[in-house]
């Protein structure tokens, strides 16, 4: 089964969920799913907050209740997250329903099919929520296979985020040092081939507890070349990553902040940048939206000379990113953010920058018809 981007399962869960269906996410650990089921319950009008259960750390009675005498007969009182489900509109996620029980997971069967247990109902607008590490990689997890009845029960979503995914979602949760060093390193986000058994190996999880731990730590400051930063790295991200990241880190000062840029327009500071280090900036101007602000006439000027700076490849996408997010301004100011744009002089070609980007174009297509 092909997998989706967190982008385009945001896009599609909705509309699932809007027809009170579960839905079941598989993945890899550490990729964010019980995240992105938190950001699923933001876009749904109709829900009030998440209600999570670790299914793998429930019994029976933890999912069906336990019993009262009333008259000759008993009767099943649900527990109490499950009673708030029946009781208000929620979204109820259940973590690691491949490492439940089996008695539990029969449980849910029902609960995903006729949305009761035990003759109690859950409320109408109340949806439901699975999250596995089974799929594709279940044979690298001490999981339980969910045979065709069990995923007949759910829209079923292998999900494989990338790492514009986690750029986008971390860029004002992690310090701009760590957000730097994945823009610039993206193979060391997420270990993507066969684990080896007892290896510790990055995830977007790990990167996350590492920052925090870093910045309680007061390590990222100043010139950060404390041994400790690779100690610490190493636990959390394994060996490969932590090497990289001292070395990153011990080069701090070559970073270049957008203000530089932007605003300030020192090419000194780029002059002598790679094509991977260019791709980084206009990487880091897309996840900031620098170009969905008003911009002033410098900070305009800048850009193009920017663009004039960087391979080919890259200033079409520079262009490309400009000219997208520009799209969000009202039409009158848009298009003459886009004409003034164009229209620039550019100091080291002598050209506008039209002009320039249509000899780009046909160098471009030039090459591809030498192919």
């Amino acid at each position: 089964m092909a997998s989706i981007d967190f982008k385009t399962f945001l896009s599609v869960a909705e509309h699932v969920l809007n027809a009170k269906l579960p839905i079941i996410i598989r993945g890899k650990h550490g990729i964010g799913k019980s995240e992105i089921v938190y950001q699923i319950e933001e876009k749904l009008p109709y829900t009030n907050g998440v209600v999570e259960r670790r299914a793998s750390q429930m019994t029976e009675g933890d999912l069906i209740g336990l019993p009262s005498i009333e008259g000759n007969s008993t009767k099943w009182n649900p527990p109490d997250w499950f009673k708030y489900g029946c009781d208000n509109a929620v979204l109820i996620f259940l973590d690691e329903v491949d490492r439940a029980p089996q008695e539990v997971r029969q449980g849910i069967f029902e609960l995903n099919d006729s949305r009761k247990l035990n003759g109690h109902t859950l409320h109408p607008d109340t949806v439901i929520v699975a999250a596995v590490n089974g799929g594709d990689h279940g044979a690298e997890y001490q999981v339980g296979e969910m045979d065709p009845a069990e995923l007949d029960r759910y829209t079923v979503f292998d999900v494989e985020p990338t790492p514009e995914d986690w750029l986008s979602w971390s860029k004002d949760k992690v310090s701009g040092v760590v957000w730097d060093f994945i823009n610039n390193n993206r193979n060391h986000l997420e270990h993507n081939e066969t684990f080896e058994p007892n290896k510790v190996y990055p995830s977007r999880r790990s990167w996350v507890r590492l920052d925090r731990t870093l910045q309680m730590a007061c390590l990222l400051e100043g010139k950060m070349t404390d041994p400790s930063i690779f100690v610490l790295a190493q636990s959390f991200v394994g060996f490969e990553a932590a090497v990289k990241f001292k070395d990153f880190v011990s080069n701090w000062e070559r970073q270049v902040a957008l203000e530089d840029i932007v605003d300030n327009g020192k090419f000194e500071l780029v002059e002598d940048f790679t094509i991977n280090e260019h791709g980084a900036l206009i990487e880091k101007m897309e996840q900031q939206e620098t170009f969905k602000k008003s911009l002033t006439d410098t900070q305009r000027d800048n850009i193009a000379e920017y663009l004039a700076m960087v391979p080919g490849e890259l200033a079409m996408k520079l262009f490309t990113n400009f000219t997208n997010e520009v799209v969000n301004l009202q039409d009158e100011d848009k298009i003459s953010e886009i004409v003034k744009f164009m229209e620039h002089r550019l100091a080291k070609k002598d050209m506008l920058v039209k002009d320039y980007l249509v000899d780009l174009i046909a160098g471009i297509q030039s090459e591809e018809g030498g192919e």
